[in-house]
């Protein structure tokens, strides 16, 4: 039998450990694309804003910010109860400034909502923030994933600082919502998020 080298040796026992270590190691996985319901999730709350918006946009054209005060207050939940129907989510939008008592957010909601202040205040866009987790309510798995509504232009007639709102929005929001906490934001702020919740 030929003798081996002190270098030949050295490099086939490397080769023999590495090869030991792989069989006992699972590889890495590969970056892989989402879960799908996290895609499912992200489908769903990205394409409610944009309808949202249009109607706002309408009704702002024709009654002007006053008058999209009311149509905001009926059509932003009916758009969230037909898309909960349609898609098996339960939907609704939150904030830590609500408008609507019923945007109150849970304790979940809260904590991510307090992380994507968080990072915007470190610098990621708002308009990217996202949280996807499966968590246990009551001992049962539930899929919960919340997407940050970033303050735009439009919004700062009716949510913006008090000198920047709109003549009569102050007037007509103490008689839309008397406990309105929605005011003083700026562009780009967060204003709150929407939140996706399912059992399985």
């Amino acid at each position: 039998m030929p003798t081996l080298r002190p270098r030949t040796t050295l490099a086939l026992l490397a080769t023999l450990l590495t090869a030991a270590t792989q069989a006992q190691t699972p590889a890495a996985p590969a970056a892989s694309a989402p879960d799908a319901w996290i895609a499912e999730a992200r489908g769903v709350a990205t394409a409610i804003p944009p309808k949202l918006l249009k109607v706002l946009t309408e009704a702002i054209d024709k009654d002007g910010p006053t008058g999209a005060l009311g149509v905001c207050k009926e059509a932003a939940p009916k758009m969230a109860a037909a898309a909960s129907q349609q898609t098996g989510w339960q939907i609704r939008r939150v904030s830590q400034g609500p408008r609507n008592p019923k945007a109150v957010p849970d304790a979940w909601e809260l904590a991510v909502l307090q992380d994507f202040d968080r990072r915007t205040a470190a610098g990621e866009p708002a308009q990217t923030l996202e949280r996807a987790e499966q968590v246990l309510v009551d001992g049962r798995p539930v899929q919960r994933y919340m997407r940050a509504l970033p303050t735009q232009e439009l919004c700062i007639a009716c949510h913006g600082a008090a000198d920047k709102l709109a003549p009569g929005v102050a007037e007509r929001l103490k008689a839309l919502y008397p406990e309105d906490r929605g005011t003083g934001y700026g562009v780009g702020q967060i204003r709150g998020a929407i939140t996706l919740k399912r059992p399985l």
